[in-house]
């Protein structure tokens, strides 16, 4: 992305105004601060990409403004201009990690090819941060695993969507992996090493979600004590993942449409709008048609995020990925569980799973394999093993009473499957709470009353 927002830090308002004026002529979004104090607050509010900053300020002057931009982002360019030839304190700037430094007067043609160096190392330190993350780190992409066609068409629309700059919109199951193809997109685009900040649209109630993702000001609403940047500042130069946008209010929908039309955000309570570069992914289990037809979501803003389509299939559509997918999600529990006896699945047990119905998805999945790889006591897991290991398994062998004056109450019943587990786990109760989701207290207070 081009680097053109370049805050100038001076005392002398006619400065600024006169150097905001020439940098505006030649396409940069001046930032203007008039002394050392006002600049950091504005370094609160919008990182810039670039900073100009006088050196001999009242109060406040450009060693602080250096120091503070640097604290906020290590590799953010800052230009020192110097008054009266002043060499050792130039010297002493670019020591503690400005970028250049110019003599007052300057001719604005200098400044002008200062600045447009800055903002291609600017340029040159995302991309090589982009590049040496997709190199050091396991790719996002590495942990969609499948060798079905479906799958390799994903990968495949994930890296061509990657290299563009355009909304996505997924499309796809609860359970299926919708976040983790979005972190692959975020991660395959040159915003790789900026922020991804996801949210989920359904878990907040429209006021709160307002204020989560645009911000509010001091006093915006009862209990807003202080102001607060939201979750599109937080993703500046990177990318907003907007989970569950089927069940984003309706009042929402038209701020969202304006952001992604005008690339600007009005926190509640604000008089001001305040511009974000910020890449909109999106996803929804939803038939969004559906609610468009029902006037729950607006046609507008849906044209707008579906540029690109992204389908993430279920997993009955790809059954021969159980196996993979099982071996993948054996080996993180192994991971995280060292001491672990479990090694693999035999044949029986696999094909069983290949042609479960896994109305969860791969998350479902991989929930039934962590549960296998914390209860199992052998190396080689088998159908007979699993089905005591799997309560949606054991369910279908259940019997119960059909006397009702033999029926036990549900807390006796909770307590046996309780003590059960605990069993299996070796009386690691520790282990049980886990497998059971629930607080180890929660175990300590049933089994021992």
């Amino acid at each position: 992305t081009t680097c053109r927002r370049v805050l100038i830090v001076d005392d002398h308002r006619e400065m600024v105004e006169l150097l905001a004026d020439r940098l505006r002529d030649h396409d940069w979004s001046p930032m203007c601060a008039t002394g050392g104090r006002e600049a950091i607050e504005q370094m609160d509010e919008t990182l810039p990409d670039v900073v100009v900053t006088d050196l001999r300020m009242d109060e406040v002057d450009g060693m602080d403004v250096l120091r503070e931009a640097l604290e906020r982002d290590p590799e953010l360019p800052v230009i020192v201009m110097t008054a009266y030839g002043d060499i050792e304190s130039a010297v002493e700037a670019i020591k503690a990690g400005g970028f250049h430094y110019m003599s007052k007067p300057f001719d604005f043609e200098e400044l002008h090819l200062y600045l447009k160096r800055a903002s291609e190392h600017r340029r040159l330190q995302r991309e090589n941060r982009a590049f040496r993350r997709m190199n050091r780190d396991s790719s996002t992409l590495d942990q969609i695993v499948g060798q079905s066609q479906p799958m390799v068409e994903l990968r495949e629309t994930i890296e061509r969507v990657g290299q563009t700059d355009v909304p996505v919109l997924i499309r796809g199951e609860s359970g299926t992996g919708k976040e983790l193809v979005a972190r692959a997109i975020h991660d395959a685009s040159y915003r790789g090493s900026d922020p991804f900040v996801p949210i989920n649209c359904a878990a907040l109630p429209p006021n709160l979600l307002a204020s989560e993702l645009f911000g509010h000001r001091r006093g915006a609403f009862t209990g807003a004590d202080t102001a607060r940047d939201g979750l599109f500042v937080e993703a500046d130069g990177g990318s907003l993942f907007l989970d569950e946008i089927g069940d984003m209010p309706h009042e929402l929908q038209g701020k969202l449409l304006r952001v992604l039309e005008q690339q600007e955000i009005r926190p509640v309570g604000a008089d001001q709008s305040r511009r974000v570069d910020v890449r909109i992914l999106a996803a929804t289990h939803r038939d969004i048609e559906e609610h468009i037809a029902a006037d729950e979501f607006r046609e507008d803003l849906y044209y707008r995020l579906n540029v690109v389509p992204v389908r993430v299939p279920p997993l009955r559509e790809r059954r021969e990925d159980v196996p993979l997918l099982s071996k993948h999600f054996i080996q993180q529990a192994r991971d995280r569980q060292p001491h672990t006896s479990i090694e693999r699945l035999d044949e029986s047990l696999l094909d069983h799973l290949q042609h479960r119905p896994w109305p969860g998805n791969v998350r479902q999945l991989k929930n039934v394999v962590e549960r296998i790889v914390a209860l199992a006591d052998t190396s080689v897991v088998t159908l007979d093993d699993y089905r005591g290991l799997d309560p949606d398994d054991q369910r279908a062998s259940m019997t119960f009473p059909s006397d009702p004056d033999e029926l036990a109450p549900l807390d006796e019943l909770t307590d046996t499957y309780i003590e059960w587990v605990v069993e299996r786990c070796d009386g690691n109760k520790s282990r049980a709470a886990d497998v059971l989701d629930i607080d180890p207290s929660t175990i300590h207070r049933r089994l021992d009353d």
